[in-house]
């Protein structure tokens, strides 16, 4: 596990920005409900964003290096969690069973994909959860890297609740 000071990229591929769905929340009116659903349920995916989308990653130089077919147009939080695996088990779960310690800073779907993993939360009840941004959560792992307390724990439980809320008044 790199020291603390070190930071390392998951090394996977970029992150498919959502499909349609980015840039929809500025655009969005009527079909809020279905915005929503494409950004908290678990294997229902925006439709893909074309390549020639302002928006699109497909000219991004920094994914030049990958060929067209690995290039990605749209994910759920089940392509999340396909991708999220290899990292979880590769790269943090050696560093822990040394008695290493791992800060993990990432996009809010890629923080529920983790946390639907290390709870064992099932397809449906996902799209319940909303992780706040900004607001450190804590997860202490047993010896089997299963989490002590379910949910883990908010070093500021107070403000993790009310922006959690807020999220969840934005699907209303």
């Amino acid at each position: 596990m790199p020291p603390a000071s070190e930071a390392r990229p998951a090394g996977c591929p970029p992150p498919r920005g959502g499909g349609a769905k980015r840039g929809a929340r500025a655009r969005q009116g009527p079909g809020g409900d279905l915005l929503m659903r494409w950004g908290l349920s678990y294997d229902a995916p925006p439709p893909p964003l074309a390549d020639d989308d302002p928006l699109s990653q497909a000219h991004d130089p920094r994914y030049g290096h990958l060929p067209p077919e690995l290039m990605p147009r749209t994910e759920c939080l089940k392509d999340v969690l396909h991708r999220l695996l290899p990292y979880w088990y590769d790269s943090l779960v050696p560093g822990l069973a040394v008695g290493g310690t791992a800060l993990v800073v990432a996009h809010g779907n890629s923080l529920r994909a983790l946390v639907k993993h290390l709870d064992g939360i099932s397809d449906t009840q996902i799209a319940q959860l909303n992780i706040p941004t900004g607001i450190p959560l804590v997860y202490e792992l047993d010896a089997s890297f299963q989490p002590k307390v379910p949910g883990g724990r908010y070093l500021d439980p107070e403000a993790a609740a009310e922006a959690a809320e807020a999220v969840r008044a934005q699907g209303r």
